[in-house]
């Protein structure tokens, strides 16, 4: 069997971890399979970094950023390397450059387009447990970029991907997915699997879990996926495109408070000035999430939507360049103290009433809505930040997800 298996952070923040991640891998290679290692980089090392980074030029560009911030997973592999020779067995690490990760060149949050992967089938072939740097690749023009936050996840499901892995493991610091953050919500129960849509979702809501592109990239390429603890042996969570078990009205909660409301106000109520904010905003790589439009009054209407915090200001500055241009509105305000709430279910499609029942739960708690966004398997909310612990454990008792 091939295996592929990613370590987060936390799992390789010191010298221990690092020799419990060897001695995990090495089990599996010893049983006569062939490994490929993922890992991100030690412990909060990328924050570190981050903070480095601030501390010289708070205004660096996102091309110097990724060439910093990539040293980070190297120093994860290269030390495991280190740590799997010291127990008597043969491991290489290879960064993006070495292997080939080819990205777009979109620096800070590109996109993976192909991997060589004549190199890692050499050193497999030659008998070594391959370790590979996750987060980054390179563009077109030989830089280093990264993928985004969370981005060795991605990595580790293409890799399963371009070499067809028999299995990719993703190991974390919890035993698998949870119906909702266990550290939030202490009755949270963890699930034995779950179907891509669902984690997709979860993971694109607030669950950090996994990397959202990841399970997208899973699901394309149907690569089973298996999140499990690097601290115990228990089974995990397997996410793959059916689940057997009779499927629950909703699956999970998630809540994601890296988020900001940006309110463009007094646009001009004509044909195209959505298309033409939300292509703006677009053209400069910004993802936008809830979205709610005003009814039209005096010629005006509002638009406000969500985006993930970092992107507050940078979305500010695009809407304010084209204020007075093609988009014409009076002002731009920005609510930052806000916080998403969801539930996921591929069981909501046919029941009518679940997104009451979730509105009942706020009620209950009095926590007020300032948005809505709903689809066939989930149903958002945008909320005070401050409400966000309570409004998430009654929804999750609400639903009985911990029964």
């Amino acid at each position: 069997m091939l295996i592929v298996k990613k370590f987060g952070g936390t799992s390789v923040a010191n010298k221990e971890r690092i020799l419990n991640v060897a001695k995990r891998c090495i089990e599996d290679y010893q049983k006569g399979n062939q490994v490929v290692v993922v890992l991100s980089a030690m412990g909060k090392q990328t924050d570190v970094l981050l903070d480095m980074a601030r501390d010289i030029n708070p205004k660096a560009s996102k091309r110097e950023l990724d060439m910093l911030l990539t040293t980070g997973e190297q120093t994860s592999v290269s030390l495991m390397a280190m740590a799997m020779d010291s127990l008597g067995v043969s491991a290489i690490s290879l960064n993006a450059f070495q292997v080939a990760m080819h990205t777009t060149s979109v620096y800070g949050n590109s996109r993976l387009k192909r991997i060589d992967t004549e190199r890692i089938k050499h050193e497999l072939e030659d008998k070594k447990i391959v370790i590979v740097t996750g987060f980054q690749g390179i563009n077109q023009y030989d830089d280093y970029t990264t993928l985004g936050r969370g981005g060795s996840d991605t990595t580790a499901v293409a890799l399963a991907a371009a070499l067809h892995a028999d299995a990719c493991e993703i190991y974390t610091d919890v035993d698998g997915v949870y119906t909702a953050d266990p550290r939030m919500v202490k009755n949270a129960k963890k699930l034995d699997e779950i179907t891509y849509d669902e984690m997709l979702d979860l993971a694109t809501l607030g669950a950090g879990v996994l990397h959202n592109r990841s399970v997208e990239m899973a699901k394309k390429y149907g690569v089973s996926l298996v999140v499990r603890s690097s601290l115990n042996t228990s089974e995990g969570t397997v996410v793959k495109e059916e689940v057997k078990m009779e499927k629950m009205l909703v699956s999970g909660v998630a809540a994601d408070r890296n988020v900001a409301r940006i309110s463009v106000v007094g646009l001009q109520d004509t044909p195209g000035v959505a298309f033409k904010l939300f292509n703006h905003l677009a053209n400069h790589n910004i993802n936008v999430d809830i979205i709610l439009q005003s009814i039209g009054r005096e010629g005006t209407k509002d638009i406000s939507f969500t985006v993930t915090e970092d992107a507050v200001d940078e979305a500010v500055a695009i809407i304010k360049r084209h204020s007075e241009g093609s988009l014409k509105c009076q002002s731009v305000d920005v609510e930052r103290n806000v916080a998403k709430v969801s539930i996921v279910g591929a069981g909501m499609m046919s029941n009518p009433g679940v997104a009451a029942k979730m509105f009942e739960a706020l009620y209950g708690v009095q926590v007020n809505i300032k948005m809505i966004a709903t689809s066939e398997i989930r149903v958002t909310v945008l909320i005070d930040d401050k409400s966000v612990e309570v409004a998430t454990n009654a929804v999750h008792e609400r639903f009985a997800l911990g029964l």
